[in-house]
């Protein structure tokens, strides 16, 4: 089994993701969807959060090499960025959504130094939005952000486009095309359901239409 099954065939066990075809989620943004995406969950499991650290580990450690210091983005991003740095014995800080209205009015916390080569954590992208404001932010500060990695990237197409609008390299553990495979495997969705999951992935705007 792939690293990436395994992940996404520990996310549907843990229930950190759910699958609903028939019966839609509605996100913040008003986006139907039929999954539900909560990598939160896997803080309460060690042995999978465990496997989430070592894997973003490892993959960081062979395509950014360069890497200085490991940044989670506030707040889902925190402990796996924690987890991660302590594995690669490197400085860890988090980012800000916002730079503080009081004290120094910082927006990341912790120490970076000018030029550090650093790489983002997020637990997962859907456009990528609130993940390449947080590179910014630490690009502003003085960091020279080689890339981010995350736990599930849901694979829009917004999200591809604006990570390479932005020049921004991306891994992830696992991805959406993966969990609808591993899903199917292990019973959680029917063969019926997946031309409607994998046509919400090309266009998640019409895909009810």
């Amino acid at each position: 089994m792939t690293l990436a099954k395994k992940i996404a065939k520990d996310l549907l066990e843990i229930e950190a993701v759910f699958l609903n075809p028939e019966n839609p989620f509605t996100w913040a943004s008003g986006l139907k969807s039929p999954i539900y995406c909560d990598n939160r969950m896997t803080m309460s499991y060690p042995a999978v959060r465990r496997a989430i650290a070592n894997g973003l580990a490892e993959k960081i450690k062979a395509e950014f090499p360069e890497v200085e210091v490991i940044a989670g983005t506030a707040t889902a991003g925190i402990p796996h960025a924690a987890w991660i740095a302590e594995i690669l014995d490197l400085p860890m800080v988090y980012i800000r959504s916002k730079a503080k209205d009081h004290g120094k009015g910082n927006q990341i916390e912790g120490r970076i130094t000018e030029g550090q080569k650093m790489v983002v954590v997020e637990d997962l992208i859907s456009t990528g939005g609130s993940v390449l404001e947080a590179c910014e932010a630490a690009t502003r500060e003085g960091a020279d952000v080689v890339g981010v990695a995350a736990i599930f990237t849901y694979e829009l197409p917004k999200g591809l486009e604006n990570f390479k609008a932005a020049e921004m390299p991306l891994i992830t553990l696992t991805n959406y095309t993966t969990l609808l495979e591993s899903a199917l495997e292990a019973n959680y969705i029917e063969e019926k359901d997946l031309a409607l999951l994998a046509n919400w992935k090309k266009d998640p705007v019409n895909w009810l239409n």
